[in-house]
Formats: C-alpha cells, structure tokens, sequence
C-alpha cells in the first residue's frame, strides 16, 4: 500500500473533484470526510441523482454528505467499549448527539487528494487516534455507466484490532422506488440502534423479488447477501445495480424523507460484541502492516417498464 507524500496537505472543505463519463457526473469533497456530494445519471445537460444530491457549500455535517466511507469499522460499538483477544478495548464517543462511538472515525476527517484524473482519483487519510492508529485509501473510477470506489485500510497501531469496511450511500426515495435485495438473515434494531437478535429474514424483508420501501422507520442490518442488488426508479425508467464483495448490508428508511440508505459493509452494527466476537461476524483481525480492502460497485441502468407498485403501507 503507498503512503501518502509527507509533502501534501489535507484538503480544504472547499476543494472539490469532479470525475465525469458521458453518462456519469460524481464529486467529491475530500475535505468533509472523503465524502461524495453528488453522483449524477446524466440526459444531455440534465442530471438525475443517483445519490441524494447536496451543494457542497451547505454541507455542515458529514450526515448531509451523499455518501461517505465507513472506516475502520460501521455502525455503533456499544457502550465505547469490546475484548478483543483477551485485551480491554475503549473506543470514545465521536459525535456529540450520539451515545456511542459511530462509523469510525474517516467519515469526520479531511482526507488528502493523492492522484486526480478527469476519470479518476484517490483520496488518503493518516488516523493516528486510539485505539485506532491507520492508513486509508479510497480509489474511485467512472467508466461507462460505472462508479466503482475500492477501500483500503491498513493497521498503523502496535497491537492487532478488528477493522471492518462499509459505504454509506443515501440514494433517492420516490414514490415508486423498489429495492431487490435478497438475504437470508436479519439483526432485528432496538430503541437504541444496537442488534437485540438474530432471525430468518421476515417475509416482509426478504426483498427476494423488487419490492417497495417500508412505510416505517427500519434500520436493520442483513446478512447472508450475495453482495448484488438492485434499486429502481420505474417513474425515471432508471436503475440502480450495487455490487460489493460482503455478505452484509444495513437498510434505513426514515420517515418523510426523500431519500434512504443502502449500506453494504463487511459486518453487523455493533459486531465486536456480539456472541463469538467480531471476527465471527464478519471483521478482519489486523495485527500491525495488515490490510484489508473492499470494493463497491454502482452501476446505472435504464429500462422501459413503467410501474404500477405504489409504496406499502406499513
């Protein structure tokens, strides 16, 4: 894995990099978590959000980002604290409306820009927190009709950790918007977020065939994906394919919102305390020098159908 140059700077909340095809328009804002603000199906001039669209401008908070990574680890660790191989671990909180350290901690830094093409680029990001001290890289590329973003990370601490990769994308909610996404396991979300357990997927979940959005609030995570799904706009005759290489993901569908989240990742919420430990539910032990790395694909589509579905009322 190359280092970045001692030389180069973290980016600034204003700097932004744009990477185009024809039929794609994304941007970044590697100053606001190595995040993205727009990701754009484009008609001639026109541009059809394929990720929630925000103006980098207004962005106060990585939650209002289009998408963001996931690094070292997704979702909440509850109560700030795990044993990993016998060792007491603390993780402190990272946010101050949250009980619970959340995402990791490369969503709320400035990453640097290493290489920038007009097709693409790789940010970088030097942690040197605790108990997490890393190395990260993202690499997107637009080819086509494709947005592939590859995650790396690598251990910079002394001791080995769990570390776990996920991306957090919000896409658009339409009336009609269906979602195909099949998987044979659920963690099943209380009050405060976290897992109370683990059961066959609900029919009403099961997203084996293209089905609309929950009417509620869901935020559960899945498992036993086959890390391919697929999300439609029959209204815009346009879809959405996701490839990942992990067998998990976490849907969350807030109510009156125009948007949801699809979020593949290599683990459950709150993975390093859940019966058998971390590495049993998906995470990679990392000694110091070990990588880990992750790969996303999104692939636009049109079609013709036009569908009749209208959202469930649940």
């Amino acid at each position: 894995m190359k280092s970045p140059h001692s030389l180069k700077q973290k980016s600034s909340r204003t700097e932004r990099v744009t990477l185009a095809t024809p039929a794609l328009r994304l941007e970044l804002a590697p100053g606001i978590g190595g995040g993205i603000t727009r990701f754009d199906w484009m008609r001639g001039t026109d541009a059809v959000p394929l990720f929630r669209p925000v103006e980098q401008a207004r962005v106060a908070d990585p939650t209002e980002l289009a998408c963001f990574p996931l690094v070292p680890y997704s979702n909440r660790i509850a109560n700030g604290r795990f044993v990993f191989e016998g060792r007491e671990v603390d993780v402190a909180p990272n946010r101050a409306d949250e009980r619970f350290p959340l995402h990791g901690s490369g969503w709320l830094k400035a990453w640097t820009v290493e290489a920038a093409t007009g097709t693409s680029a790789t940010l970088s990001l030097v942690e040197r927190g605790r108990p997490y001290a890393f190395y990260a890289a993202q690499h997107f590329e637009v080819v086509d009709t494709t947005l592939t973003v590859r995650i790396e990370v690598e251990n910079r601490g002394k001791v080995a950790l769990p570390f776990g990769i996920g991306l957090h994308p919000f896409l658009p909610r339409t009336p009609q918007t269906l979602l195909l996404a099949p998987a044979t396991g659920m963690w099943q979300s209380g009050r405060d977020w976290l897992p109370t357990r683990h059961l066959h997927t609900p029919a009403a979940y099961s997203y084996g065939i293209a089905y609309p959005l929950p009417g509620r609030m869901v935020n559960h995570a899945f498992t036993g994906w086959m890390g391919r799904a697929r999300v439609l706009w029959p209204e815009l005759g346009l879809a959405l394919d996701v490839a990942a290489d992990t067998d998990q993901y976490l849907l969350y569908t807030p109510e009156r919102k125009d948007w949801f989240c699809f979020e593949p990742v290599d683990h459950p919420v709150n993975a390093v305390n859940l019966p058998g430990g971390a590495v049993a539910h998906g995470m990679t032990a990392l000694g110091p020098g070990q990588r880990l790395e992750r790969t996303f694909r999104f692939t636009a589509d049109l079609f013709a159908t036009i569908s009749l579905f209208q959202p469930r009322a649940d």
